[in-house]
């Protein structure tokens, strides 16, 4: 699977992301020029987790986002569907469950808050995912969805289109483990839909009251919402 346009089967983008689990956050520190480490942290900071809280970190990866939400005092779970990823993230001492965005195997209002970072564009429904998250969160319960977005400023956004499309896929050929799932990265960042679609997308998917902040000029986003009381 290496094309942002292929039929996004969960099956198949799990493979993609056990190929690159072994040195997948290397390769986002350096793709990000160290970025990701304040991304999280800003996430952290809006999405406001409190000790005695219970929250889900969907598409946790190897679970670097779900320490950086635990060091709150919250109780936060890992959960992605790449046992790959949760294998290589084992050494971080937080709970880790395998499950589908789809279909998560958690009970109704289950957790007083979600975060997926930098995953749902990998989810082969976004609504649908969108609506999952909504059921396992308790009504009046926070969602913050961090993601790649589009950036503000038109000449940079036309830079950081061509880095995307030739620059990432060569600088990943020389530190990730499986170069070519680069190459559908660098497409579902390009196809993903700008801050603007992604709001109205979520409160039509489950939350109301989505606001956007962006980071680094809008080379991500983190939309925050809430499931309605």
């Amino acid at each position: 699977m290496s094309r942002a346009d292929l039929d996004k089967q969960p099956r198949d983008v799990a493979s993609m992301f056990d190929g690159v689990a072994k040195r997948y956050d290397l390769t986002n520190t350096i793709l990000s020029g160290g970025m990701d480490h304040v991304w999280r942290r800003r996430a952290r900071s809006l999405l406001a987790p409190r000790p005695g809280e219970r929250i889900l970190d969907l598409a946790a990866g190897t679970a670097v986002s779900t320490v950086e939400l635990a060091k709150s005092g919250a109780w936060c779970v890992a959960a992605d569907f790449s046992l790959g990823m949760l294998r290589a993230g084992a050494g971080r001492d937080v709970p880790k469950v395998a499950g589908d965005a789809m279909k998560l195997p958690f009970a109704d209002e289950s957790f007083d808050a979600a975060t997926i970072s930098f995953g749902l564009r990998n989810v082969q429904d976004t609504a649908a995912g969108l609506r999952e998250l909504a059921r396992v969160v308790r009504p009046g319960g926070r969602l913050a969805v961090v993601e790649f977005s589009t950036p503000v400023f038109p000449p940079f956004r036309a830079v950081y289109m061509n880095y995307l499309m030739r620059a990432l896929p060569r600088i990943a050929t020389s530190v990730s483990s499986n170069p070519d799932a680069y190459v559908y990265l660098a497409e579902s960042i390009r196809d993903w839909p700008d801050q603007r679609a992604l709001r109205a997308l979520v409160e039509s998917s489950g939350w109301e009251r989505c606001s956007v902040t962006n980071l680094t000029g809008g080379i991500a986003a983190i939309h925050l919402a809430r499931r309605p009381a």
